[in-house]
């Protein structure tokens, strides 16, 4: 045990692992959302351009190879379990686990870097109902802080633009604009969080890293009807534009995707990738952090600052984020639906 906790949880949004699990997995992720089916079967699409296979999963398996091979290297026997919001294996499958093999109390890794009711509080509420459908001996659950602004995050961003702006011929390097994108959400959601304000500063970090490169946060991905307003701007109409500005070289960092999910390899790397080619224009997709050692090395730091109490690391003016998150924290921006709310 590492002070009060006997396991560690990586919980995650899940992917299918074949054509067959394409459509039954769409379908968890858009139950009860507001999104037309015409887009469904697009994004279905995207998912068979890659064989039905997402690659979250098997990173996902990789990042816990790695991160127990940290751990075991500082002494922390912590087992790990993984459990997903959409695909196997489901949270709830691996709570039953967990609680089968004893588990009390368990710490939390979302791999989210930031907050909002996608990346965080929809996972809490994920678990919530798996602990009323288990009862009294169910697991407690609590998570570990967003991550954005924390330098084993930030830092492997920073060096995998800068690796990338270094493909870029050095006497037009400088021109280059750099691009960093997140996923859009609808703006009712945004309300109610700090999402763009911690973008924005994790943009800024990164940014002020690069000797005077100018930078933008632009939008990918969004999935709402056209009638409801997502975060803008778009990640192919930015491009158009800075096209039409007489930019000839662009770097894509997907700051908003821990690892190269399904998003980054169509949206990014087919779609803009495209479209960049079709305007004459340079483009260069920055790594995502994926399983980088300093980012194992930080999910350990934060598994022994909550459990220990240790020195909390972070980047930058906003300090590190909370423990607990607050009553009402992240709002869906939608009705209440009567979905359990999970505990901090």
């Amino acid at each position: 045990m590492l002070g009060s906790y006997d396991a560690l949880i990586v919980v995650s949004f899940g992917g299918p692992e074949g054509p067959d699990d394409v459509m039954p997995f769409l379908e968890n992720v858009l139950r009860g959302k507001p999104v037309p089916r015409e887009r469904m079967l697009e994004v279905a699409e995207h998912y068979q351009h890659f064989g039905g296979v997402s690659p979250i999963n098997q990173q996902n398996r990789e990042l816990i190879a790695a991160l127990r091979g940290e751990l075991l290297e500082h002494d922390i026997d912590l087992p790990i379990y993984w459990g997903n919001r959409n695909w196997h294996p489901l949270i709830g499958d691996t709570m039953r686990r967990m609680r089968e093999d004893g588990v009390k109390r368990a710490l939390a890794f979302v791999t989210s870097a930031f907050s909002s009711y996608s990346g965080c509080r929809q996972y809490r509420e994920n678990w919530g109902v798996c602990q009323t459908e288990l009862g009294s001996d169910a697991p407690q659950i609590d998570k570990l802080r967003v991550f954005y602004n924390h330098p084993g995050y930030l830092e492997p961003v920073m060096r995998n633009v800068r690796q990338a702006l270094d493909a870029i011929e050095p006497a037009r390097r400088a021109a280059a604009r750099v691009v960093f994108t997140a996923h859009s959400i609808p703006l009712s959601m945004n309300e109610g969080s700090r999402y763009t304000i911690q973008l924005e500063e994790a943009c800024r970090l990164v940014g002020e890293s690069l000797d005077g490169q100018a930078w933008d946060l632009v939008y990918q991905s969004r999935s709402g009807p056209p009638s409801q307003p997502w975060l803008e701007p778009d990640i192919l109409d930015h491009l158009r534009r800075l096209d039409e500005q007489g930019i000839s070289d662009v770097v894509i960092m997907p700051i908003g995707f821990v690892s190269d999910h399904m998003e980054v390899l169509f949206d990014l790397d087919t779609e803009a990738k495209d479209l960049a080619a079709s305007l004459g224009m340079n483009l260069v997709r920055a790594a995502t952090v994926g399983n980088d050692p300093r980012y194992i090395q930080m999910i350990r730091e934060l598994v022994v600052e909550r459990a220990l109490g240790t020195e909390k690391l972070a980047l930058g003016r906003l300090g590190p984020s909370h423990d607990v998150c607050p009553e009402g924290c992240c709002p869906s921006g939608r009705p209440p639906a009567g979905a359990a709310r999970g505990r901090p």
